[in-house]
């Protein structure tokens, strides 16, 4: 039987459960690719912690390069994370003619325009399936399952450590800074919780997954961003009782030509599957012009659902190498000269329905005062909503719009929070009620 050799840098969570998984299921993975998938060594800085597997210590090693220099080794599974030194170990592998599987979404965010081309020209396969959706395979469907379709949108819950703190103020009340700090001592959340809480995370997975939807190499910085540190139990309150949920995000559309790329505290229809998305678990939703709504959902991190889709990469690799043939898939499901440039929507011309929150005294007029800016910056009302009277105090009054500019929008609540009667800057969630359920 054929034996097709590969090499591990970063043995840390998910690198552990690689290894566990290809101990583990050895018998059906080889009975599903006709081959032996042998690990040949593992690099990783440290090798004398106990990762509880049972491995060989004679193919550890501390050096990197005695993986991407070995001439037996077909591929190299990068698991360091990060951009560098991981960066350099891709390219290096590549340029050594050895296909590469990462899970290292940063590092395809920002530079996956010079892999991906690096692989091209050395007629290598390059496998990410992990970097987005943990055990989802959303990169599979895009780039083969869903070939066939124009993509019109994606929405996608894609951090689970927001999610989890969003579904805990939503279901079990708490401010954002104890549900966090619950999160991190469970262990949902780091220690420096910033790239999951600030949206920065969801980013990095969203632009990966408009460069397979729409064939275009995005930039980061094109990539609105804002995070939920800033929603609070009384929007989450207040969204419930107009029928709505907060989740954080990840949305892109294509329309005339342009794409949409944000992330953002949204507030969602409760009756959307994507509002039933609770504690940990990631969704993506996306809406093809021929396969209609498609919904996947599952862990999106994690030891072993992130090495299921590495080693289902690896595996799809290894099928490639037993058939001699390489790049049957191009990394972006578009070949390299169909690959373009599409223009990013500014976020200020986003035109949607709005959730407006105002901090006001409780006094006669206040209301005119505040729909009249908002009349003389074409924003529409749709309903209003004030509750917890307290003369000559503060009262929030919510108000849904009909859809708006955001640009006007901004501006409307610039004038807005400099009137007298207003106590507080005013709070606001844009609300998304597309997708249809399917």
């Amino acid at each position: 039987m054929q034996k097709i050799n590969i090499g591990l840098i970063g043995f840390g969570t998910v690198g552990t459960g690689v290894v566990k998984v290809l101990k583990e299921n050895a018998k059906v993975i080889q009975e599903r690719l006709g081959a032996e998938i042998v690990l040949k060594k593992i690099a990783d800085k440290d090798i004398t912690h106990d990762r509880g597997v049972e491995i060989d210590k004679s193919i550890l090693t501390t050096d990197a390069n005695d993986i991407i220099n070995d001439p037996s080794i077909n591929i190299v599974i990068e698991l360091v994370g990060g951009i560098e030194p991981a960066k350099t170990f891709i390219l290096k592998a590549l340029n050594n003619k050895k296909h590469v599987v990462t899970a290292n979404k940063a590092l395809l965010s920002q530079h996956g325009e010079e892999i991906f081309k690096t692989a091209a020209k050395n007629n290598l396969d390059i496998g990410f399936e992990a970097s987005v959706g943990g055990g989802i395979p959303i990169i599979k469907a895009l780039k083969e399952g869903l070939v066939a379709n124009k993509i019109n949108s994606i929405y996608g819950i894609i951090n689970g450590t927001a999610n989890y703190i969003l579904s805990k103020m939503t279901n079990e009340g708490g401010k954002f800074e104890d549900v966090l700090k619950k999160a991190q001592e469970k262990g949902y959340a780091e220690a420096d919780p910033t790239y999951d809480v600030e949206g920065i995370d969801t980013a990095h997975k969203l632009a990966i997954l408009i460069n397979l939807a729409y064939g275009t190499y995005i930039r980061l910085e094109d990539i609105y961003t804002e995070g939920i540190s800033k929603v609070t139990p009384l929007d989450i309150k207040f969204a419930k009782e107009f029928g709505y949920k907060i989740k954080l995000l990840a949305i892109a559309k294509e329309e005339g030509g342009k794409i949409e790329a944000r992330v953002h505290a949204t507030m969602i229809p409760a009756d959307h599957l994507l509002a039933t998305v609770d504690g940990v678990y990631n969704a993506i939703h996306l809406k093809g012009n021929a396969v209609g709504s498609v919904m996947f959902y599952g862990r999106g991190a994690g030891m072993m659902p992130t090495a299921s889709a590495v080693v289902a990469d690896v595996v799809d690799i290894c099928r490639n190498i037993i058939k001699s043939a390489s790049q049957r898939v191009a990394p972006l499901s578009y070949t390299e000269e169909s690959v373009k440039n599409i223009e990013i929507r500014h976020i200020e011309n986003l035109e949607i329905p709005y959730y407006l929150r105002f901090s006001v005294l409780d006094k006669p007029g206040v209301l005119s005062r505040i729909s009249g800016v908002l009349g003389n910056h074409n924003i529409s009302i749709l309903s209003v909503m004030q509750k917890d009277r307290k003369v000559g105090g503060a009262v929030p009054i919510v108000i849904m719009t009909h859809h708006a500019k955001e640009k006007e929008l901004m501006t409307a609540l610039h004038e807005i929070d400099k009137l007298d009667v207003v106590l507080d800057k005013t709070v606001y969630l844009r609300i998304e009620e597309d997708p249809k359920t399917p």
